[in-house]
Formats: structure tokens, C-alpha cells, sequence
């Protein structure tokens, strides 16, 4: 029996890695991406480019406007942070979180995964080398998974959404790792916060120097471009 999971898929290492993940675990798999008003709305065409590669079911691209919204660096003017120290972007909550995101992102693919008959779904959430946003926290999955079972007909209905965050307790280097293993092109993927307008990545944002020192983590070369990179 065909198993069917729905996967947000950003564009980024993360959900690249995810959807590998998935699918070794015997899932198709539709892709869910969302056009939500970032600047790095490059990182579609990266998703576009995973989800035709990985042979996916379907890949859905959801139209979404959060700059009606602000209060984000990703979604308005205002500036990325860049050059922050591994101690600056391991506390606090930075101005790259969008308010109520992975909510709004998972409010979704519950829907998604209701009318397609899919009772699960991943994403690329991780609470070790994140940049200290509320949504990526194991609470806070296991809460959205209970309130989804409540709140569908396919719940209510006895059939049970698994929600699966296979990097939650990860380091970016392990991320790497695995997803090596697993065949992951990460040279397809875009993680930057403030790409330019070729695609290169910045390499100073909280995001590249995340991935950056992943790579170095995992004795293994970044293959995407950059513009700069932050000393390591």
C-alpha cells in the first residue's frame, strides 16, 4: 500500500535533507512551498528544482502575502543582521522571525494532507543549531500535532496526522552527514537570508554561518556561491 506524505519543502538544506528523509522512508511525497512575501523568494526556484528531481507526487506553491504583517527582516525593509557571533545568534529572538510562520505554513499542510488522504507530514524544524524561533521547538510540534487531530475530520474520523521532524534534535553538521548519505545535491539548495540578485549567497547572515560551520562540522565543502564569508 502506497504511503503519502506531505513535505515543506523551502528550498533550503533543511527540508532538502527532510525530503530525502521521507522518501527513504517509503513515502511519496507532495511538496508543499510557499510564495510568502521573503526576500529570498529565489529559494522557490531551489524547491522547485528538489521537488522535480526527487520525482515527487505533486508540488504545490502556495501564494501567501505576510509583508501585510512586517515586523520581520525577512518581510519588510527592514536589514538582515549579519556578522553575528555564535554567542549573538544563539540567544534571543532575531528580527529574521516571521511571526507565526510555521503556523501559518503547517495550518496548511494539514489541509494538504487532509484532501489528499496523507497522514503525515515532515518538515525541517531543528532545536539545536537554530536561531532561537519559537516555532522550531519540540513543544511546539507536539502541541500543532494534538490541536490537528482535533481540529479535522480526518482526526475526529480516527485517522491520526503524524507530524515528523526528523533534524529536531540534529546539529547542522549530522544534518549534512545524513543527508549526504542519503544523496542530497545541497549545491541546488539556498539557505540565505539576503541572496543577491544572481542567487550568490550572502555568507554573513545567521543562516549562512549556520550552514557554513555545518559544512566545516561535517568535513565536507559547501557547494553554493557566496558573496563573502564570516571567519569561522
Amino acid at each position: 500500500m502506497t504511503r503519502t506524505a506531505v513535505v515543506l519543502l523551502s528550498g533550503g538544506l533543511d527540508s532538502a535533507t527532510v525530503l530525502a528523509i521521507a522518501r527513504s522512508e517509503g513515502f511519496e511525497v507532495i511538496a508543499l512551498s510557499f510564495r510568502y512575501g521573503q526576500r529570498h523568494v529565489v529559494e522557490i526556484i531551489a524547491a522547485q528544482t528538489m521537488a522535480r528531481s526527487a520525482g515527487v507526487l505533486r508540488h504545490v506553491i502556495v501564494d501567501i502575502d505576510l509583508r501585510v504583517f512586517g515586523a520581520s527582516a525577512l518581510t519588510s525593509e527592514i536589514a538582515v543582521p549579519k556578522g553575528r557571533s555564535p554567542n549573538e545568534i544563539s540567544h534571543g529572538i532575531p528580527i529574521t522571525y516571521v511571526p507565526a510562520r510555521n503556523t501559518i505554513f503547517l495550518s496548511y499542510a494539514v489541509a494538504l494532507a487532509e484532501v489528499s488522504m496523507a497522514d503525515n507530514i515532515y518538515l525541517g524544524v531543528n532545536a539545536l543549531d537554530y536561531s532561537g524561533y519559537p516555532d522550531c521547538r519540540p513543544e511546539y510540534i507536539e502541541a500543532f500535532e494534538q490541536m490537528a487531530n482535533l481540529a479535522t475530520k480526518a482526526g475526529v474520523e480516527g485517522r491520526h496526522l503524524t507530524i515528523h521532524t526528523p533534524l529536531m534534535h540534529q546539529t547542522k553538521g549530522e544534518i549534512i552527514t545524513r543527508g549526504t548519505k542519503l544523496g542530497v545535491d545541497y549545491s541546488a539548495t539556498l539557505s540565505c537570508y539576503d541572496p543577491d540578485v544572481g542567487g550568490a549567497s550572502c555568507g554573513l547572515c545567521d543562516s549562512c554561518q549556520l550552514r557554513l560551520r555545518g559544512f566545516l562540522e561535517a568535513g565536507l565543502t559547501d557547494p553554493v556561491r557566496y558573496c563573502a564569508r564570516a571567519a569561522t
